[in-house]
């Protein structure tokens, strides 16, 4: 069994988040999702999600090609969670490009292309101009 692992904060879940999840899943045949937690997103951001992360969580774990959802609490802890959850390759899209380089003694790293011209950051700034 091949085990893939991502990270994200899926806040306001869009077909993007659809896209990768799902290129994600099609590495191997059981796909694990780290969630960021709202005080990790707050630290990377600046601000707190829109949605909590139980109901982030929530929306992963609906998805038909996500096998476990758990709570990411550090970015400083990926090898960490890589190891705990047994991850043969972590994916994640390729605005990380080249910073998760550092877990290749424990896993293969992919970074995948992002969809074009979605953005959470730029779908909330939308959203709050229509106030």
């Amino acid at each position: 069994m091949k085990r893939i692992i991502t990270f994200g904060t899926f806040d306001v879940f869009h077909v993007g988040h659809v896209n990768i999840l799902e290129r994600a899943a099609e590495y191997g045949n059981h796909l694990i999702v780290g969630v960021s937690s709202d005080n990790l997103n707050y630290a990377k951001k600046g601000r707190f999600p829109v949605y909590s992360q139980q109901e982030r969580c929530r929306i992963i774990s609906a998805l038909k090609f996500v096998d476990e959802v758990f709570l990411e609490e550090s970015l400083e802890l990926k090898k960490n969670y890589i190891l705990e959850f047994r991850a043969d390759v972590l994916i994640m899209g390729d605005d990380w490009k080249g910073r998760f380089d550092w877990v290749k003694d424990v896993c293969e790293v992919i970074y995948l292309p992002r969809t074009p011209s979605i953005s959470t950051t730029e779908i909330i700034e939308v959203v709050k101009q229509l106030k």
